[in-house]
């Protein structure tokens, strides 16, 4: 099924399968082999000579594999773009946009806040590769247009951003960018196309990284870009046939059978994290609380009208970071203090303000305020799994004291 007409929580179900399968299986079913046999006329010895690998016969699972294409197809529909290439990791997936369509001489704008290992090979390596890269606060339109320059090919954003949970303004800054010739991508992970359809807004590519919120469950890592036909085929003729960063079937089978419940997760985790937000909004340890569903939110029209659910990330401030954070480390019972998000389980981390201005962003005067304005010294960011809301509130109150 590919029909978009249907709702999310159908397609998040049954987009990919097909009826027609010759043992009527109601699961996707894994196709391991690395190789397909095929005639001699037919094989082709490399991918130079194929302009569109999803229009061949399978050959070897680097180019394509029946598994990943179920899971592209899905992919797909949920965020309502014409195709999906599925890779390694939600970096390869990064990695595979900006090699895939960038070249020497080519300006990237980036979001000035995004993922730590985005911005670092944006403004570390891609420059010693011969693209220019410079970042703006995507949400301010007066610094997006200082900020290009005449050969700038791509605008990449990331909504909401990784720590501060700010917003882009999709719609606005997609149709600017287009009446300059330029791409827009949007990395949405913390969105889900649950929460928010970039390409529905005007995004050229939308990208995740499926080891996220779409697997589910913390045991599968993948990431996709989605966007238009074209250039989906260009990159996956470039990455998927050079960059080595192929998913594989397991882990494709592993996302889509995470995807199944998506849906389902969200609407849980994000009425969890709404409840825990309130929470702390009023505790006397808190200072600060920024998460998109409350009024208090830098952005709160922005947010009521692309991302109403507020989702099931949130970050706060407190006095003391470093007590706080070996609090959750020690004493939790519920969360757990790790990395990541998007899990059944909730995670807490501590993310210190000077560290990541000092190895990952590269920030002028205006964008350190706006950082500020969002994240202080720093914040605890809270990851919400599918506990029950009251449980956690109890570990917080276990980890800040009573209120």
């Amino acid at each position: 099924m590919t029909d978009t007409t249907f709702s999310a929580n159908t397609i998040a179900l049954n987009a990919g399968l097909s009826r027609n399968h010759p043992f009527r299986v109601l699961a996707p079913d894994i196709t391991m082999s690395i190789n397909h046999h095929f005639q001699p006329d037919q094989g082709a010895f490399s991918a130079e000579q194929i302009d569109d690998l999803t229009q061949t016969d399978y050959l070897y699972a680097s180019w394509m594999n029946p598994t990943v294409r179920q899971l592209e197809r899905r992919l797909a529909a949920l965020e309502q773009t014409e195709d999906s290439f599925a890779c390694a990791s939600g970096m390869a997936a990064i990695t595979a946009t900006f090699l895939g369509l960038l070249k020497a001489g080519d300006h990237l704008l980036i979001n000035d806040v995004c993922y730590a290992g985005v911005s670092e090979l944006a403004l570390k390596l891609l420059p010693e590769w011969g693209i220019e890269v410079s970042c703006a606060n995507l949400t301010n339109m007066e610094e997006v247009t200082r900020a290009i320059r005449p050969n700038t090919r791509l605008i990449h954003a990331e909504s909401p951003c990784n720590p501060l949970l700010r917003l882009t303004d999709i719609q606005r800054l997609t149709h600017w960018a287009h009446q300059q010739d330029i791409l827009v991508s949007v990395d949405s992970t913390f969105a889900t196309p649950l929460l928010c359809q970039p390409a529905t807004l005007g995004a050229d590519l939308v990208i995740h990284s499926l080891t996220k919120f779409m697997n589910g469950h913390g045991d599968a890592m993948g990431g996709c870009v989605n966007g238009h036909r074209s250039l989906i085929q260009t990159i996956r003729s470039r990455a998927g046939a050079y960059f080595g960063a192929t998913l594989s079937a397991q882990n494709a089978w592993l996302i889509m059978r995470g995807i199944d419940t998506l849906p389902l997760r969200m609407q849980q985790a994000c009425a969890t994290a709404a409840q825990v937000a309130r929470w702390l909004e009023q505790h006397p340890k808190v200072k600060r609380v920024i998460y998109p569903g409350l009024a208090s939110h830098p952005q709160k029209a922005l947010a009521q009208k692309i991302f109403p659910k507020g989702g099931a990330m949130l970050t706060f401030q407190v006095d003391d970071l470093d007590a706080v954070a070996d609090a959750f480390a020690h004493k939790a019972k519920v969360f757990y203090y790790a990395f990541s998000l998007g899990h059944q389980r909730s995670l807490a981390v501590a993310l210190k303000t000077q560290p990541l201005l000092q190895n990952s962003y590269s920030l002028n005067q205006e964008q350190l305020a706006d950082y500020a304005r969002y994240a202080g010294d720093g914040v605890i960011r809270l990851a919400i799994g599918l506990e029950s809301a009251t449980d956690l509130i109890a570990d917080l109150t276990t980890i800040l004291g009573a209120s």
